[in-house]
């Protein structure tokens, strides 16, 4: 159903280097680029995931309750991709463990504020 999910940036280029570190680890590279926007994903796969200075040219803001999920193959993948978001200046909102039956998750924000999880389900 969602095709692809946006997220504002005050600085490409450094949220850049945090997303491709992450999305290395994921297993996917970058879709799509230009002076103002990148995405990462798989052409004909899974939704993928974008950053953007916002159009309008005002500042990018965090959406209250957004949030925006990855996907991973395994709770050791969880672990490490929450250990490099932190390595890579992001901040905690929820170290990696259960987080209900069958659900394993770690949260922490990216380098603007958006908050992201990454997550299996056992």
């Amino acid at each position: 159903m969602i095709g692809y999910v946006t997220l504002g940036t005050h600085d490409l280029k450094r949220a850049a280097g945090f997303y491709d570190a992450i999305a290395k680890d994921l297993g996917v590279g970058r879709m799509m680029e230009n002076d103002t926007f990148i995405a990462w994903g798989k052409p004909g796969g899974g939704a993928g995931l974008g950053i953007t200075k916002p159009f309008d040219g005002k500042p990018a803001t965090v959406g209250n309750g957004v949030m925006v999920a990855f996907e991973a193959k395994d709770k050791a993948q969880v672990d490490r991709i929450h250990r490099l978001a932190l390595s890579l200046g992001g901040k905690d909102e929820g170290a990696p463990g259960p987080r209900g039956e069958g659900f394993y998750a770690g949260y922490f924000r990216d380098l603007d504020g958006n908050k992201l999880n990454v997550f299996i389900m056992e």
